[in-house]
């Protein structure tokens, strides 16, 4: 579930509110009680980097053989034909 970020546009009272996204915003405010909360805009709290995921990235067994035994198999079986 998201974090939305509230803020108050009467008193300036502000708080993160964890939500599912089909919730209904809030509109009262906890502080004063008036309906001015309002969900703010804010930055994601992760960035993506690099060249991008792939679906083979960080799929099972050790980083060091990568899929290199699954070739090696390939060739050891054409090679015995």
């Amino acid at each position: 579930m998201p974090i939305y970020a509230y803020r108050c546009a009467e008193c300036g009272f502000s708080k993160d509110v964890l939500q599912k996204i089909s919730d209904a915003p809030l509109t009262a405010c906890p502080s004063c009680g008036k309906p001015a909360f309002q969900k703010q805009i804010t930055a994601a709290g992760f960035q993506l980097k690099g060249t991008g995921w792939y679906v083979t990235d960080f799929r099972g067994g050790s980083s060091s053989s990568g899929g290199g035994s699954s070739e090696q198999s390939a060739k050891t079986g054409a090679s015995s034909d």
